[in-house]
């Protein structure tokens, strides 16, 4: 049994991303709790890609890769709703108060921030949902667990650098309901597509080619905003290309 391949290497970056980033929650940071979510995303792609390239596949590393999802896709991004829920409920929130701040990592959660764990739980739910689901291998079955954490990452961003979209975001019933609506998709029976290409013809891959052209003109037009709008339309899209015939 190899535990140190060059894969299961990379998934541990992947956790050890999530590690740091509650830290930085704790001391406030929550911009760069942001990036390492977005940072671990690009490790989680790479890993899988890699093992693929290097033959490198193995039952430990499937479980790795749950283990360390949970932790950076679940755990930290409850920790960034319940400090955001904290932010809302606070008087004169400015955005500096993103980034390291006393006030921010000494104050106590209040108690409706701690609803933002329900994340966490279903999350895990999901993880331990998708190990043992045999109709996971080519598309998805609710959404996947690191969606809901680019979505949460991109809170924090948006209000940094879409400031006038800030009222948005810290506001608890926005955020609790976020919660609630992300934690029914998680574990839902709606299948969505993957990004996945055995071929490149766009009558085989039509959906997959109008939501990656529609999501680049959403970055390029609205930064951070588009993040929880691209996701969002993932699950249109996938819900639209579940009502098409299927060619036989």
């Amino acid at each position: 049994m190899k535990l140190f391949t060059i894969p299961n290497i990379m998934t541990l970056c992947n956790l050890l991303c999530g590690c740091v980033g509650i830290v930085f929650v704790f001391e406030g940071n929550l911009l760069w709790a942001s990036y390492l979510i977005f940072i671990a995303g690009i490790l989680d792609f790479l890993d899988g890609f890699v093992a693929r390239l290097l033959k490198q596949h193995s039952e430990i590393g499937k479980q790795l890769d749950s283990l360390a999802d949970m932790v950076t896709f679940g755990v930290l991004p409850s920790f960034i709703v319940a400090k955001l829920i904290q932010l809302s409920t606070q008087e004169n929130t400015i955005l500096s108060d993103l980034v390291p701040s006393n006030l921010l990592s000494q104050t106590h959660l209040p108690t409706l921030a701690y609803s933002a764990f329900i994340l966490a739980l279903f999350s895990c739910l999901r993880l331990a949902k998708f190990n043992i689901d045999t109709r996971q291998s080519d598309s998805f079955i609710g959404v996947p667990t690191p969606a809901n954490a680019f979505v949460v990452a991109a809170f924090p961003l948006i209000i940094k650098f879409n400031s006038e979209y800030a009222f948005l975001i810290l506001n608890s019933t926005f955020l609790i309901a976020y919660t609630l609506i992300m934690s029914y998709l998680l574990i839902s029976e709606i299948p969505l597509f993957a990004l996945k290409f055995k071929s490149f013809s766009w009558a085989s891959n039509q959906i997959k080619y109008i939501f990656l052209i529609l999501s680049v003109i959403l970055l390029l037009s609205l930064k951070f905003l588009a993040i929880p709008l691209i996701i969002f339309l993932y699950i249109i899209l996938s819900v639209i290309n579940n009502l098409l015939p299927k060619n036989s």
